[in-house]
């Protein structure tokens, strides 16, 4: 047995090695173990891709690893079961479907949080076994488009640079990237690089002036949807300006002639007037690229997720191969992932039009070789449905039956509704998750219990190539099994026997690492030939490594492409003609605003993890829609009012934030809340099925919107120790609520469009109920309720045995209260009278604003008396005073911007001193 994972036998201390399950940065953690309980976390050092830095998320990991809310044991139709009759269903109308429909009425849906070895397993018993190729992912979602540029370009889905390239370039163009907060340890190497050498440039392009455009010497804000004519435009300028390196054209490319034919349409003049920015910025940028000897690139979702990604990518891609600024340090398209193992499902064949291994389905060669080497009995032999052809087809009644793995569709798939009703029209709907509930988990016939970041074991391939290893930690809860054992023993149940029997995850690496080796012959850049024949032990001891690995880099590749070989038919790289396209759906007089989603620096994807830890909670309480002030004016807006967004696809409901990173006509908003948390703030309702006829990737960077400024009759905010469930079921139609966890319990924001005469009367009812429900039999003694009422609200405050315990705030007017000083007072461990009595009146302090500095609780309204009562003008100096930004460096370009800013933000935050104005 390995010594990583003798801590479950033991009560010593260990410290046990593995990656983080966020971003596709992939940082090295260092979990220390003590008698089964993970009880201390730290970045890992020596791992390559961080070197000891976290983001706020990987430093709070240990606060979303409680089993409140897991799924622990199979459930069939509702009711608790075995294992063995959960996959005895699974595999019995599995293979009735196909027996009655054929392979294609069945489908895989996964995703970038299952490791290699789950996803090598689900896509050998799909496109091997069943014999079709509807297996895809949520990557999908965020990476095919670059996956279709570098294939189209390289011949192979091959990220070309490493995160070193970031240290030693000359220029960052950060395209569409918020990196600062998507990617904060990525953007740390950034700030260092510069620090170190002041000649780095950093250029923002993107639409909306983001966090990361702090760091930059200056930013781009492009119209959405124009990035491919920029690029163009790039290309055409460096044909005018000595700026080609016709060598290395004429040496390693094809198709140059023709594609600057088509950019030299692209002028500076046309460029800028198309992109809307002026001239004088736009040749700021080419001069740059221009002058510079080596450029990284660094792109994500602004550009592949759109109508056209796959162009884009291409468009930047042209631009390097032409100044040959590629296959060397400090160069390149460097595309980042957004999930933790988007790139190691590529690898195995995750997505509808791959094989394993990179190989090819339209590919005869590569099918007669993945299949002999899988002795299958089948194999898929065309590509497979993209993810929103799948739900298309499932609406259509072609796919009878679907598997869903570790992803939340219902919440990440554009137009919410139609995979709504195609969930609820399939025969047959499984999910396996680590969690009870969420939007898509309604839907399901079968839910099987899977195991989650710190129980699952196997590797992970970051953005720069790097397989590293994902250790568990601790036993899993319950029943849950990891995804490849549940996976193998459907495919057993189904009469696939001799295909799935594996001991372990490192059974699974070494048939995976031997496909990438099988008749490679240098064919394929995928090579895992030097990492064949593992040990168990050694597998165990799998130190971070980049691929290819094999006899030529028995060490691992940073840097592929350097002897100007590519992937293709005559190994040379292909220049692709960009026309550009405009986003599908265009502004109008009844859709104004044009709208674009994103992330935000705390929360992940549909808050499966990052939602259970109350401090990731604390820089973004509720899900908003930031607006210029002008169109905030406009529509007789303020910030925190409730504004209705719509069009024709769907409506959500959200709190203005008012912002000038943001032009007129444009909004943002969030991604990350569901119905688990919110009660209409589904960003996904509004973003029609629109995706890139090459990739596959949905267009969600523009769609047209209206604005409306919400009628609002009544506010409550509610703290309970204990979740509600359907508390707003029997209330008057028109609530909206918002729920983040407290220190205690749960936090309810809500907004009735409808005053409700006994509201007070109902809610205490139910938290009443709730703390009963919650209470052991020793400890359920009822709760004595105090109230006070005034002209525009009422509170109230349950009394148990130990204080204060639940609270219920009710006005006529936007509730100001800060809801923080409510933490604070249930963190202490007796409440005083004064502050029951302060409490019954809403006199809380002032409002200390949204928390900037997660690490350290440092809240805005500290942060901006720091700068105007004592002259802090630096991020150093607001470190030294106050802490902030001096750990995870996370809050460090929001520091920055309130130091810009803060005289404009600060007027948000003072609450008067009066009870009643504190809640106008």
């Amino acid at each position: 047995m390995s010594e990583l994972v003798k801590h479950k036998q033991s009560s010593e201390s260990k410290c046990i090695q593995t990656s983080c399950p966020y971003c596709g940065v992939g940082c090295g953690v260092d979990i220390t173990i003590q008698q089964g309980e993970a009880v201390k976390l730290s970045g890992t050092p020596e791992h390559p891709a961080n070197f000891g830095r976290l983001c706020v998320k990987g430093t709070n990991l240990l606060a979303t690893n409680h089993h409140q809310g897991r799924l622990l044991h199979p459930v069939v139709h509702g009711e608790q079961t075995s294992w063995e009759k959960a996959i005895e269903t699974v595999a019995a109308r599995f293979k009735q479907i196909i027996k009655q429909h054929g392979p294609d009425a069945v489908a895989f849906y996964g995703s970038g949080q299952l490791l290699t070895e789950d996803y090598y397993v689900a896509n050998k018993l799909m496109k091997g076994y069943i014999g079709s190729a509807n297996i895809d992912t949520n990557s999908r979602l965020c990476m095919s488009s670059a996956v279709s540029g570098y294939k189209r370009a390289f011949g192979e889905d091959l990220v070309p640079c490493s995160y070193q390239d970031l240290e030693n370039t000359d220029l960052i163009l950060l395209t569409g990237s918020n990196a600062a907060w998507t990617h904060p340890v990525l953007f740390q190497r950034m700030e260092k690089a510069k620090a170190v050498n002041p000649k780095l440039q950093i250029i923002a392009i993107d639409p909306r002036r983001t966090a990361s455009a702090e760091l930059a010497d200056f930013h781009l804000p492009i119209k959405p949807g124009t990035d491919a004519a920029l690029f163009n435009g790039l290309l055409s300028f460096l044909a005018d300006n000595n700026g080609l390196d016709q060598a290395y054209i004429d040496s390693y490319t094809n198709n140059f002639s023709a594609c600057l034919e088509q950019a030299k349409q692209w002028t500076i003049t046309q460029t800028a007037s198309y992109c809307d920015i002026s001239k004088d910025l736009l040749t700021r940028l080419y001069q740059a690229f221009l002058t510079s000897k080596r450029v990284i690139n660094f792109f994500s979702q602004g550009i592949n997720q759109s109508s056209s990604g796959a162009d884009k990518c291409n468009a930047i891609i042209n631009c390097h191969l032409a100044s040959g600024k590629i296959g060397k340090a400090g160069s390149g398209p460097f595309s980042i992932t957004g999930q933790p193992n988007a790139m190691g499902g590529r690898e195995v064949g995750g997505l509808s039009n791959l094989l394993a291994a990179h190989m090819e389905l339209d590919n005869p060669k590569h099918r007669e070789l993945v299949q002999g080497f899988w002795q299958s009995p089948t194999l898929a032999s065309s590509p497979g449905y993209k993810a929103t052809d799948l739900f298309d087809k499932i609406n259509e009644g072609k796919v009878k039956a679907v598997w869903i793995m570790a992803t939340n569709p219902a919440v990440s798939l554009p137009d919410r509704t139609k995979v709504e009703q195609a969930l609820s029209r399939c025969d047959f709907v499984v999910v396996s998750d680590c969690v009870a509930s969420n939007d898509t988990l309604a839907f399901a016939d079968i839910k099987l219990p899977a195991t989650t970041w710190s129980e699952k074991n196997g590797t992970v391939t970051n953005s720069e190539r790097r397989i590293s290893r994902q250790r568990s930690l601790l036993t899993a809860p319950g029943e849950a099994l990891d995804d490849w054992k549940i996976i193998s023993r459907v495919a057993k149940a189904m009469g696939f026997d001799l295909g799935f029997n594996y001991r372990g995850p490192g059974d699974i690496f070494d048939e995976h690492a031997r496909l990438t080796a099988f008749n490679n012959n240098g064919e394929r850049a995928l090579d895992l030939s030097g990492l064949t024949g593992l040990t168990s032990a050694e597998y165990d001891r799998l130190k971070p490594v980049q691929w290819p690995v094999n006899a030529k880099y028995p060490q691992g590749c940073p840097q592929v492409l350097a002897d100007g070989n590519f992937f293709t038919d005559n190994a040379r790289a292909n220049f692709i003609e960009i026309i550009p396209a405009p986003p599908k759906l265009a502004c109008c007089t009844d859709h104004p605003f044009s709208l674009t989603s994103g992330r935000l620096r705390d929360q992940w994807h549909t808050m499966t993890r990052t939602g259970k830890a109350n401090i990731l909670a604390e820089h973004t309480k509720a899900p908003e829609i930031t607006l210029n002030p002008e169109d905030a004016r406009s529509l007789d807006v303020a910030e925190g009012d409730m504004i209705r967004v719509s069009n024709k696809t769907g409506v959500i409901y959200l709190q203005a934030k008012l912002s000038d990173s943001v032009a007129a006509k444009q909004v943002f908003v969030p991604i990350h809340w569901n119905r688990e948390f919110a009660s209409s703030a589904v960003a996904n309702q509004l973003f029609a099925a629109i995706v890139d006829p090459i990739s596959g990737q949905p267009e969600f960077k523009q769609t047209p919107v209206q604005l409306e400024k919400a009628v609002i009759k009544q506010y409550a905010l509610l703290y309970s120790p204990q979740p509600l469930k359907n508390f707003t079921a029997g209330l008057a139609k028109g609530c909206h609520w918002v729920q983040h966890l407290g220190v205690q319990g749960p936090v309810y924001h809500c907004y009735f469009e409808q005053k409700i005469t006994d509201l007070a009367g109902q809610l205490k009812q139910h938290i009443s109920r709730s703390i009963r429900d919650g209470a052991s039999q020793e400890t359920q003694a009822e709760n004595s309720w105090l109230s006070y009422q005034n002209e525009h609200s009422s509170q109230h405050i349950a009394l148990g045995g130990e204080g204060f315990n639940a609270f219920v705030f009710i006005s006529d007017k936007p509730i100001r209260l800060d809801d923080s000083w409510l933490n604070e007072l249930l963190q202490n461990q007796e409440t005083s009278a004064e502050q029951i009595n302060a409490l019954l009146r809403a006199k809380a302090p002032k409002n200390r604003g949204r928390k900037i500095c997660s690490c350290f609780s440092v809240y805005e309204h500290d942060i901006i008396e720091a700068i105007q009562n004592d002259g802090i003008n630096s991020v150093d100096a607001l470190g030294s005073a106050l802490k902030c930004g001096t750990n995870c460096g996370s809050c460090k370009t929001e520091l920055s911007s309130l130091l810009r800013e803060q005289e404009a933000i600060v007027q948000t935050f003072i609450p008067s001193d009066e009870p009643d104005e504190v809640i106008t």
